[in-house]
């Protein structure tokens, strides 16, 4: 299991903060991929995700400190905005086939 670790940084700022993803492959291939793994680039400002490389088609998940899923969705362009009703501290998740990202956001 290759995992690549990276800071989280709060990113509830009137600025866009570049949110750290961390990457894991479930399937627990060998760790030689036959080119290197891109993660997505994601900025958040206030309840607006950007989107750098194209996630299109990839899932989205936040997940909540009892482990459970609050939001899911489909990403279906560059930009997504979350639901206002949602507030803390999640870990934001992009499920894209075998590969998955992950990393921390606080709303």
């Amino acid at each position: 299991m290759l995992v690549m670790t990276l800071l989280s940084l709060p990113c509830s700022y009137a600025q866009a903060a570049r949110v750290p993803l961390t990457y894991e492959d479930p399937t627990n291939k060998p760790p030689f991929p036959k080119s290197p793994i891109l993660i997505p680039e994601v900025d958040l400002e206030g309840y607006t995700l950007t989107f750098f490389d194209s996630c299109v088609g990839c899932t989205l998940q936040l997940v909540n400190a009892d482990d459970e899923v609050e939001y899911s969705t489909v990403i279906s362009s560059d930009t997504l905005v979350l639901p206002s009703a949602l507030e803390g501290e999640y870990e934001i998740r992009i499920v894209c086939g075998d590969h998955y990202f992950y990393g921390f956001i606080e709303l």
